[in-house]
């Protein structure tokens, strides 16, 4: 009887022995997070399309939907037809510049004629066949002749003046209207709603058809690829561990099972809070503890949200 209790009694505790060799002491404990990234449209409107699926991957600057601006289009050729009406309103001085100098050309005449009758009076007047008077008066004919042509040049230069000032006021609103249509392509192009990430989409917030506003979330989308643990230390364990530091992070596998991945500490918080709401005990809650997050490559088994284990 007696060797029979003896038996037992090594029997449990054998087993009792095995059992805390299973258990792992595990250094730290946390949930999986992804750097999660909220899409909107940089653009009022209706969305016109919106090909985003819950689950679905997609690539870096792909073009995931539209949203309408066909207003903004009719803008930009109201502001094109602008420009092309400024054209319309520029003044051209060929005509009056031609009149002027057509009458140019016979003062030129007259004043060619005058010329040749001046010389043939000074040479009667060397001849005593003029008198000087005779002189004095196709001098003075010259003269005149000479002053109407430099005012016709004048009006000539006046009316090319006037009309390429008049001319450069207007096509100087070109400039800001070029500006402007750039804005409104710039905004029409804003329509197309890009996706910023390669990475999974966790939610969609919205479809085609409905209506949205610049900013407004369309869909949230992370990079599933790899996970960080956010996970959380005392301050004793502080000292123990370092940035970029090699660790060892477990999640369960199974009733009894763990799966092993390699982590990298990535991030220490330099602050201290209090330690999570899931930490069940009151005297465990009321301690201060430090944020960390280890950066986990996913295999496809890690999940936001998972529960996983930090040892080092």
């Amino acid at each position: 009887m007696k060797k029979s209790l003896f038996l037992i009694i090594i029997s449990a505790a054998l087993i009792i022995s095995g059992c805390k060799s299973g258990t792992s002491n595990f250094d730290a404990s946390g949930t999986f997070e992804a750097d999660e990234t909220i899409v909107s449209s940089e653009l009022s409107g209706r969305i016109l399309t919106l090909s985003v699926a819950e689950g679905a991957s997609l690539s870096k600057d792909s073009v995931v939907g539209t949203v309408d601006a066909s207003n903004i289009a009719l803008q930009e050729e109201q502001v094109e037809a602008s420009i092309s009406a400024l054209k319309e309103k520029t003044a051209d001085a060929a005509p009056q510049v031609q009149l002027l100098q057509n009458q140019l050309a016979v003062q030129q005449a007259q004043l060619n004629n005058l010329q040749h009758e001046k010389a043939r009076i000074e040479n009667l007047v060397k001849a005593d066949a003029a008198t000087g008077k005779q002189l004095d008066d196709i001098t003075a004919q010259v003269e005149v002749a000479n002053k109407q042509m430099n005012v016709t040049r004048q009006q000539i230069a006046v009316q090319q003046n006037n009309t390429a000032t008049q001319n450069r006021s207007i096509l100087s609103e070109t400039d800001p209207l070029r500006k402007r249509v750039a804005q409104l392509k710039d905004q029409v192009q804003k329509g197309r709603i890009i996706n910023p990430v390669t990475g999974t989409v966790l939610t969609k917030y919205a479809n085609a058809g409905e209506v949205t506003s610049a900013g407004k979330a369309l869909y949230k989308i992370a990079d599933l690829s790899s996970l960080n643990l956010r996970a959380y230390i005392t301050g004793t364990q502080l000292s123990l561990i370092k940035l970029n530091q090699s660790v060892k992070v477990m999640i369960d596998q199974g009733a009894k099972k763990y799966k092993e991945y390699n982590g990298i500490i990535t991030w220490i918080s330099d602050k201290a809070e209090f330690t999570p709401k899931t930490i069940q005990t009151k005297e465990e809650r009321a301690n201060l503890v430090y944020a960390i997050k280890v950066k986990v490559q996913n295999d496809g088994y890690l999940k936001i949200g998972m529960y996983g284990e930090v040892k080092w």
